[in-house]
């Protein structure tokens, strides 16, 4: 029996076996998600419990205009539990943007007709999806500008399917999105009238506007918020962005601390964040927990 296609006749006869094999994805990799759980549930509630963390999978766009790479990629992340959308070049890309929300983009830089760098521009300008760019360009300054450009990770090719696999669990993870056990932590902190929201990880200005982060940005910013007035090495400061940086070097740091200086910076004060010469950072601003 196929599990994933269901229909009124069939939902009652799913065995324990259907079951394990909805949720584990064990039909290679070929689901379906045209069901919908409220359906279900109006059939059989141990159906709906085993079924909705499929449905309820972070949902991936893959760009990528290698045939099989693109395919034996998509394979990868399908294997370990995600849904995935792939598309060859920009138009194939926005319409799966159009088709539902995606949570995170893996784009590759070399596309013909628009290429993965003007599109992450395009793509910042209207949002703020985690991207992974994945490109056999691997020197520092292609991963430089990649990062400068507001991408929260570089995969360089070739790669392995465990790297690919941990990279995306990481950048998901940050956003929330792979939830993981972790130590109890404050809502919200606040500084110099600015607001951070970490279940929303939200960024809110004195005036009140929501400004956008990267994953990677947020990260850093937590970072800095917990060790506040603080000199922070920049060794450690790689250290806790390990996950989110292709290139964990001190120029990648540097990046990432000048885009989020930018975003905390007014026309009345400047970003808190002091450079400590041969050392490191520290964020000079009183925080409030809360």
């Amino acid at each position: 029996m196929n599990c994933f296609h269901l229909n009124a006749g069939n939902v009652r006869s799913m065995t324990n076996r259907c079951y394990a094999e909805a949720v584990s994805g064990n039909n290679g990799g070929q689901v379906d998600h045209g069901f919908h759980p409220t359906y279900l549930a109006a059939h059989d509630n141990a159906i709906e419990l085993r079924i909705y963390p499929l449905m309820t999978s972070p949902n991936i766009v893959l760009v990528e205009d290698d045939p099989p790479l693109r395919t034996l990629t998509a394979r990868a992340l399908q294997e370990n539990g995600y849904r995935v959308q792939t598309a060859s070049s920009a138009p194939e890309m926005w319409i799966a943007f159009e088709n539902g929300h995606v949570d995170l983009l893996l784009l590759d830089i070399m596309l013909p007709g628009t290429n993965g760098i003007d599109l992450c521009r395009e793509i910042r300008r209207r949002s703020d999806v985690p991207i992974i760019f994945i490109s056999a360009k691997n020197s520092e300054a292609d991963r430089v500008i990649g990062l400068e450009l507001g991408a929260d990770d570089y995969l360089a090719k070739p790669f392995g399917a465990r790297e690919l696999v941990a990279r995306v669990r990481a950048v998901l993870r940050r956003g929330g999105l792979e939830r993981q056990p972790s130590g109890p932590r404050d809502n919200e902190d606040k500084f110099d009238g600015w607001a951070v929201n970490y279940p929303r990880r939200e960024l809110k200005s004195p005036d009140g506007a929501v400004v956008p982060l990267t994953g990677a940005e947020f990260d850093l910013l937590a970072s800095f918020l917990g060790q506040p007035q603080r000199v922070i090495a920049r060794e450690r400061l790689i250290e806790l962005s390990r996950t989110r940086l292709g290139d964990s070097s001190d120029r990648s740091i540097d990046v990432l601390v000048s885009r989020l200086r930018r975003k905390l910076s007014t026309e009345d004060k400047p970003a808190p964040i002091v450079t400590v010469r041969g050392v490191g950072y520290m964020f000079n601003a009183t925080v409030e927990r809360s």
